[in-house]
């Protein structure tokens, strides 16, 4: 089931959008300077390090790519795990937004903060509007989006989430780097608008159920209750009922999984950051969740 889409209505974090002309357009770096400036992903699964070295680079502190990626701690797949450890590896690979603020805070030392707002469940928020706001007074935003959400109708649902760093907004489009891109802002924010889900593709589950491997501890012993909730182990089962089926010549006129939906770590929505000594640092750190729709 995808999350609901995210409604784009007046109002911000502290009161009405500024409706003058422009007010929808915001830019920390013109596109020639974003194709000069960006970091291309520096590693496997780590979009969110790459993100930080980005941020501290628009923010003027400069730091190397390996020393951002060991401060995010940036966590990793476990491709050769037993299927529930290689599925719980995959629940958490990467970093959430709270370790991009960490990450950013440990490798500039301390200089930089960084404040998340949830855009799940739904917010009263237009995007655009938002972020040109925090843009013009110097915040750097990054995006935490469910890129299976939004997926242009003919193309492959890609494997994972992912952290862009967004360097401009104008009318109906969001700048993004790593990789360098301009997206429609509705596509933006339905990416920016989804419950904590990962989806994992049938072929990366069935090549791990072996005659050796316990499904079981996809529900017990877990500390997260949403893998019951999602019942993980019964959707794997399913999949592999499916296969047995297919070798019988059973007839099936449902039609095959195509992926199993399990857990994730991370939270959708937009982190800003900047110097903390700062007048917007401050105003940052004391800025309230956006409100519920």
């Amino acid at each position: 089931m995808e999350a609901p889409v995210c409604e784009e209505v007046r109002g911000d974090h502290g009161g009405e959008e500024e409706v003058e002309a422009g007010a929808d357009e915001a830019m920390l770096w013109s596109i020639q300077e974003a194709l000069e400036m960006q970091t291309l992903q520096i590693g496997a699964s780590a979009c969110g390090a790459t993100a930080v070295v980005d941020v501290l680079k628009a923010l003027g502190v400069d730091v190397t790519p390996e020393e951002a990626d060991r401060c995010v701690q940036t966590h990793l797949r476990r491709n050769e795990s037993p299927l529930p450890d290689y599925l719980l590896s995959r629940s958490e690979a990467g970093a959430t937004h709270a370790q991009l603020i960490q990450g950013a805070h440990e490798a500039s030392e301390g200089k930089v903060i960084g404040q998340f707002f949830h855009l799940y469940p739904r917010r009263r928020v237009r995007l655009v509007p938002w972020l040109a706001r925090w843009i013009r007074k110097g915040a750097v935003p990054v995006a935490t989006m469910n890129m299976q959400l939004a997926v242009p109708e003919g193309e492959e649902v890609p494997d994972a989430w992912h952290h862009q760093l967004i360097f401009g907004v104008a009318s109906n489009a969001v700048f993004m780097t790593n990789p360098l891109d301009v997206v429609s802002e509705g596509e933006v924010h339905r990416r920016l608008c989804s419950e904590s889900v990962l989806l994992i593709r049938r072929e990366d589950v069935l090549q791990r159920v072996t005659p050796d491997c316990s499904l079981s501890g996809l529900s017990e012993g877990q500390s997260d209750p949403r893998w019951k909730t999602l019942d993980v182990e019964g959707q794997v089962r399913r999949m592999a009922l499916e296969v047995v089926e297919e070798e019988e010549e059973k007839e099936h006129d449902q039609p095959k999984m195509t992926h199993v939906r399990i857990p994730a770590a991370y939270s959708s929505g937009i982190t800003l950051f900047a110097i903390r000594e700062s007048e917007l640092g401050q105003e940052l750190l004391h800025a309230p969740e956006l409100p519920l729709w």
